[in-house]
């Protein structure tokens, strides 16, 4: 398995992140790295996404920083040009799986059928994203899908919280899991960095508990 994707294994949950302001880039990245979970998801759908990760990943370059909701091949550049160590897509779109594999960029695209995850597989991707995983189905789901599919790893992300990741944790299958319960909107706007920095470890400590 890619080197980045086997860190992100490690790390157990991969924080989604939404910035509206890249002034709120650095002191979360700060509260994510102080609470154990040196990672983020930056999605790309807001304006300062791209500098957040630029500021991110130079502040701090320990963390894990990817970039998720990529949609284009041009947001692929973009976002690796900012220090973007792996890519997430809501969706299996062909061409832009293709394009990271081509550029050896790690790239877990979204899927949530069988049809899907056999696309991903002949692209030769190990690791999926699973979206939307609540409403898809969930943990029962991806346990019906992995049967066929024995080398396929899934990162659900989607309806994931503090009271159903452990589930999700515990199953072999399961690389790991994106959520945004720690490092909600509401709390950066607010600056309220600290509490993030407590959820945060105790989201640590629910990867501690489950893996070992």
């Amino acid at each position: 398995m890619n080197e980045v994707l086997e860190k992100i294994q490690k790390i157990g949950i991969v924080p989604v992140v939404v910035l509206n302001d890249a002034k709120d880039a650095e002191p979360l990245a700060k509260a994510l790295c102080n609470g154990g979970l040196p990672c983020a998801e930056v999605t790309f759908r807001t304006d300062a996404a791209e500098e957040s990760i630029r500021i991110m990943s130079e502040k701090y370059p320990e963390m894990l920083v990817g970039a998720g909701t990529v949609l284009t091949t041009e947001q692929v550049d973009r976002a690796v040009a900012a220090g973007a160590k792996f890519i997430v897509s809501p969706g299996l779109n062909p061409k832009i799986v293709k394009y990271c594999v081509e550029k050896n960029i790690p790239i877990t695209p979204g899927i949530c059928t069988p049809s899907e995850a056999e696309q991903a597989i002949e692209n030769g991707l190990e690791v999926v994203k699973f979206f939307p995983a609540e409403p898809a189905g969930g943990l029962k789901m991806i346990k019906a899908m992995a049967a066929p599919y024995t080398g396929l790893k899934f990162m659900p992300t989607g309806g994931i919280n503090a009271a159903n990741v452990k589930e999700y944790l515990a199953y072999d299958k399961i690389l790991a899991c994106g959520g945004s319960w720690m490092v909600k909107g509401s709390l950066v706007e607010a600056g309220e960095f600290d509490k993030i920095e407590t959820m945060t470890k105790e989201a640590v400590e629910i990867v501690k508990e489950v893996r070992g």
